[in-house]
């Protein structure tokens, strides 16, 4: 196993001014499993390439373990990868397709046979391993790319994300089996996903990218309870934390006809008289004052409702979510005060967007 760095990593595409990854500094621990989020395009999976030696390195370093690998051909880094589209055989049984590698490696037919098994066993597949790849479902497909993986025994495990192509009850399945099985296997995993739910609850850490700079990387609960900044508030959590621009007043800030108290120590850092104060949806609750809000919808989930609605802020219109109780809740139509938990609130610069508190 190997711990992996990047330092001061860029990627820039011929034609491009602006790079896809900008001096990206991340250290891996040995063992870890870390996650790459953000949005389409802010070069998570560009830094997971560079890292395979699929894509060029235009400055900086890669480093696995105490060795640099930024110009390395990818078959000698000793990295597997698992691609989204799985990337089978279609011609070779199970069985072949996690073998294969091995048998370019010049592995002996007895060790592959002893390599797939052990493998196919951890994975669930020994009833398919005679199977063609057309014959399985699409989680037993995803199973089988990963038991390719595993049968090299890599220092380094790469997963672009290899969720994206299941349905969303058979994600859920396979992404707490892939966890599961990352921690059994101690090997050093590195994850590429878009979806922020799922880097929560598989990363040991999660990195937050954005436009190929890194914003943040730390454990979910840290990233979740202490945001960085506006970009990673609101990118972290399901729903999305409410984010508005509120104006500074006696006592902390104004929210509605209420006044939101918040320590002078923290309101003096901003930069303007406004400040950016985001609430989770769990943290705010209906009363008889504070915030007037329109509801438009409440979505009941069993244990849980959300209720979605609209407030105004300085004449215009803010969407703002709300936890509610899932039996007694105000109806779409309804007119409410909202108040915050003003323990509990995250406060940013309205220039900035850094941190205040």
């Amino acid at each position: 196993m190997a711990s992996v760095s990047f330092r001061n990593a860029t990627r820039t595409y011929p034609g491009s001014t602006k790079p896809a990854v900008d001096n990206l500094n991340l250290e891996v621990a040995d063992g870890e499993f870390l996650v790459l989020v953000g949005p389409s395009g802010c070069g998570k999976s560009t830094s997971l390439r560079m890292l395979a030696g699929l894509e060029e390195v235009n400055g900086g370093g890669i480093y696995i373990g105490d060795r640099e690998v930024t110009d390395v051909p990818p078959k000698d880094r000793d990295i597997a990868m698992v691609f989204q589209n799985y990337a089978l055989y279609p011609h070779m049984t199970v069985a072949e397709n996690m073998g294969f590698a091995l048998k370019i490696a010049g592995v002996s037919k007895e060790e592959r046979a002893e390599r797939v098994l052990d493998a196919a066993k951890l994975l669930d597949l020994e009833p398919y391993l005679n199977r063609k790849p057309k014959a399985l479902s699409g989680g037993q497909r995803q199973r089988v790319a990963m038991g390719r993986a595993i049968v090299r025994k890599p220092q380094v495990f790469l997963m672009d994300e290899p969720l994206s192509n299941l349905d969303a009850k058979l994600r859920v399945q396979t992404r707490t089996q892939i966890a599961s099985l990352q921690r059994r296997l101690g090997v050093t995993t590195v994850y590429v996903t878009h979806d922020q739910v799922e880097a929560m609850t598989m990363g040991d850490r999660v990195a937050v990218l954005k436009d190929g700079v890194l914003q943040q990387v730390d454990t979910p609960r840290t990233l979740y309870d202490r945001p960085a900044n506006v970009f990673v508030a609101g990118f972290i959590g399901s729903p999305a934390m409410n984010l508005v621009q509120l104006p500074i007043v006696d006592g902390g800030v104004q929210f509605g006809d209420a006044v939101l108290p918040i320590s002078s120590d923290i309101l003096s850092k901003a930069s303007t008289k406004r400040v950016t104060v985001g609430i989770r949806p769990e943290k705010l609750s209906v009363e008889n004052q504070g915030l007037v809000v329109d509801v438009d919808v409440v979505e009941e989930l069993g244990s849980d409702g959300f209720l979605y609605g609209r407030a105004q802020l300085d004449g215009t219109e803010q969407n703002v979510v709300v936890r509610v109780d899932a039996i007694n809740h105000p109806k779409a139509g309804d007119r409410i005060h909202l108040l915050a938990d003003a323990s509990s609130v995250h406060v940013f610069d309205a220039e900035t967007g850094l941190r205040l508190n």
